[in-house]
Order: structure tokens, then C-alpha cells, then sequence
């Protein structure tokens, strides 16, 4: 039954207006709808929820990941809008500008304005 239900991501926002902002005008989405229960943003075919909430996010680990065919190319138009993307050093990731490779795939990480950890992926 699952399988065949199309899913989205809920994102906690403790100020949905900073929040807005954030989505709106750094990452240039635009609300596909609005309501008590907060905003849904349209991305290609899927889509994801900004709630508002009295809690915390953890920006602990990622929660939402854009798959982009050009990762460098969308980590610097995002750094030009003001994003600051995660820099990692660990024996498992290690970023340059940003980008980490894993393998075939690349990653990069940033947090929004309300701390949840959102990430773009390029995966071949």
C-alpha cells in the first residue's frame, strides 16, 4: 500500500516568517501553497513542507537532499545568495568548497534558517 503513496519532507520552522524568507528569497522557491499547517514548496515532482513548530530542529543529519546533475555549479549560485555550506575533515567525509566526494557520488551540506540540515547530491 506505501509503495505506491507519494511522500514528502517536513521541515520545522520556529519563526515560519524567517523561514519564508530563507526559502523565498536565499534558495528562490516559491510557495506552491500556504496554510495553518505551514508552506509547501514544489520541487520538480516532489514536494516538501515548512511547518511551524514549538521545537528545535537537531541539524544533526540530513533531512532533505536536492539531486542536482551539476553540484559545484549549484553550491556557488547558492553561496552567491548567502548560503554556508558545511566544511567537513573527518577520516570518512572531507569537503572542498563545500563539495564532498563519496565515492561516485558528491554532497554538500548546509543549514537553514531555522537549523534543519538540508543537502544537495549528485549522484552518477
Amino acid at each position: 500500500m506505501l509503495a505506491d503513496c507519494p511522500i514528502h519532507a517536513a521541515l520545522p520552522a520556529t519563526d515560519l516568517q524567517r523561514a519564508r524568507r530563507f526559502y523565498t528569497q536565499t534558495l528562490g522557491l516559491t510557495p506552491e501553497s500556504e496554510g495553518p499547517d505551514g508552506l509547501f514548496f514544489r520541487c520538480g515532482t516532489t514536494r516538501f513542507l515548512v511547518y511551524p513548530s514549538g521545537g528545535a530542529a537537531s541539524g544533526a543529519h540530513t533531512q532533505m537532499t536536492w539531486n542536482t546533475p551539476d553540484i559545484e555549479a549549484a553550491v556557488a549560485e547558492l553561496q552567491g545568495r548567502g548560503v554556508v555550506f558545511e566544511e567537513y575533515d573527518t577520516p570518512q567525509v572531507k569537503t572542498v568548497n563545500g563539495v564532498a566526494t563519496l565515492g561516485q557520488s558528491k554532497g554538500a551540506w548546509f543549514k537553514d534558517s531555522e537549523g534543519n540540515m538540508l543537502a544537495l547530491g549528485q549522484f552518477d
